[in-house]
């Protein structure tokens, strides 16, 4: 069905925030870091899963190369952990964007007192003119017939000296649709961007800048979060069901697997309009 209708229609845009990311806050506090990040986490020296989150944040905006005062389009915002840390730590000003209303309202509440603006929307609407443009953990709900939407809405929205990090499980093989089970369980209308789909799409509008792998260290997060909702599972259970923590467990655990066997990716794409002048080293 895939191949032929498109599966992420703006019609559609929602129902992934709907079905998946309002599942319940509790849920997703009680799994994830004390930021509430909800994609992967770079372990490198890290011990515990919020060094690990707090490292991925650092090495995305350093690899933005943030600075005082700039604007920062944040696209699939979650909980707001990213937005309010890039306004915390980088003096700058973000507009961030998310489908899932319970995601907008805690985010706006965590955010509260900085230059952060929080709005429910999908991204095809946007407007505005931003500095940076970042991405984490959203791409993956775009699906291949809207791929070079999303990059010519990046290309309308980035200064031209601008810089945008895409930060997106992958897969090894081309396709146009995802996981059956993910897509019914979990992820409605989701599916995998390929390398050459990703490089296809942005031809001609960017210039690639770098593209970093680091696949096993999503298999350490899902693990870590799995851990965190078996510790927490009883406070749980009086509003989720036993159907509910078997498919969630396969979910995360299933997810770890294929990361630690390679079948799918984790990658980091730093892209620029017009290309970086000079030499420009980029963090790890």
């Amino acid at each position: 069905i895939g191949k032929t209708c498109n599966l992420q229609h703006p019609s559609r845009a929602f129902q992934v925030g709907e079905h998946h990311y309002n599942t319940g806050n509790d849920l997703f506090a009680c799994m994830l870091d004390k930021q509430m990040i909800y994609s992967c986490g770079y372990w490198k020296e890290a011990d515990s899963l919020d060094e690990a989150q707090e490292k991925k944040l650092r090495l995305v905006f350093d690899k933005l190369s943030l600075r005082e005062g700039m604007k920062v389009l944040d696209i699939g915002c979650g909980w707001g952990g990213a937005a309010r840390f890039a306004a915390e730590h980088y003096n700058v000003s973000v507009t961030a964007i998310t489908v899932s209303s319970e995601q907008a309202g805690v985010a706006r509440e965590r955010c509260a007192g900085l230059p952060v603006t929080v709005s429910l929307c999908d991204y095809r609407t946007l407007q505005g003119v931003f500095d940076r443009i970042y991405s984490i953990g959203m791409f993956e709900h775009v699906g291949h017939k809207n791929y070079r939407t999303y990059f010519e809405v990046i290309s309308r929205c980035l200064k031209p000296d601008g810089l945008s990090l895409l930060h997106t499980i992958g897969g090894n093989t081309t396709t146009t649709n995802g996981d059956p089970w993910s897509c019914k369980y979990i992820f409605p209308n989701s599916m995998l961007p390929s390398a050459s789909q990703i490089t296809r799409n942005y031809e001609g509008l960017f210039k690639l800048e770098d593209w970093h792998v680091f696949s096993h260290d999503y298999s350490l997060t899902l693990k870590a979060w799995h851990e965190n909702v078996e510790k927490h599972w009883q406070s749980l259970q009086s509003r989720y069901t036993e159907t509910f923590h078997r498919m969630w467990q396969y979910y995360l655990l299933s997810f770890s697997g294929a990361f630690r066997a390679r079948s799918i990716e984790l990658w980091q794409i730093l892209l620029s309009k017009q290309g970086v002048r000079g030499e420009y080293r980029v963090p790890r």
